[in-house]
């Protein structure tokens, strides 16, 4: 049976992602297809709905056109293909390790993270200012998380805060470094990722880095600046810890020194 091409491949690439996969039972309970039902596609009787076949490719990881793809075609893609490559990774003991490692914690590194912190770097929306946002690390079961607040005053009135940005995340201690990937929640457009490390590796009282941000569009420019965190003191983020999240001229003697040397040393941010 031939339907402009679709159908000669359409049967062979869904035996060839089923032989991939594990049985075909299997594929029909993790899709709701009925089994009778989707012999037939293997057999080129039938072709599927368009809701079976968006529900058989959403569960193989590709587009829904793609099955339809010519054979050999598919094939050529399929092994290069992300599922491919994340079966060879489930089979590679050092990359579980790492895996491991980085979504657990890094061992005593990990127990020593939790609790509160200021988080500086430089604004992207008050130029040449400086963002205090409290910034929290706490414990989920066993994975470490963290989330942290930024609050950036109006022009006009200096006590109102006039735009709040909220991020939560995961944190991953891996070889002696700390790294932050999180997402902006209440306008749900920011992605940011940032990497730590401490002067010394027994101190936790200041953590260097850099961070990295990009909004869903191009409206905001991607950004990358200086960051630092200052440990504040165990448990979650607490109302005075809010409070003090501002934004701060650079030379502003609330800031302590060890982050304005580090801040204001050179370039005060990228603008990508």
């Amino acid at each position: 049976m031939s339907d402009g091409g679709k159908m000669d491949g359409l049967p062979r690439n869904l035996r060839y992602l089923c032989d991939s996969k594990g049985s075909v039972s299997h594929v029909c309970r993790a899709t709701g297809v009925n089994r009778q039902q989707f012999n037939k596609y293997l057999a080129g009787q039938h072709r599927p709905s368009a809701a079976n076949l968006r529900r058989i490719a959403q569960y193989f990881g590709v587009a829904p056109p793609t099955l339809e793809m010519p054979h050999e075609q598919f094939v050529s893609l399929m092994d290069g293909n992300s599922h491919r490559v994340l079966d060879e990774l489930r089979s590679a003991p050092k990359a579980m390790d790492f895996l491991d490692h980085a979504v657990r914690g890094d061992g005593a590194q990990g127990g020593e993270l939790p609790g509160r912190y200021d988080r500086y770097h430089f604004s992207s929306i008050y130029p040449g200012r400086i963002l205090r946002a409290a910034f929290c690390i706490y414990r989920h079961g066993s994975l470490l998380m963290h989330y942290y607040v930024e609050r950036f005053p109006a022009y006009d009135t200096p006590g109102k805060a006039d735009y709040v940005f909220k991020y939560h995340g995961m944190t991953m201690p891996l070889a002696g470094r700390i790294f932050a990937i999180d997402y902006e929640s209440a306008q749900r457009n920011e992605l940011t990722m940032s990497i730590f490390a401490s002067q010394d590796r027994s101190s936790r009282r200041y953590l260097f880095g850099v961070t990295n941000g990009i909004a869903a569009t191009m409206l905001r420019q991607p950004f990358s600046t200086r960051v630092v965190l200052q440990y504040r003191g165990e448990g979650l983020l607490q109302r005075g810890d809010l409070k003090r999240s501002t934004v701060l001229d650079r030379n502003d003697p609330q800031i302590p020194f060890e982050v304005r040397e580090f801040l204001t040393s050179q370039e005060d941010m990228i603008i990508l």
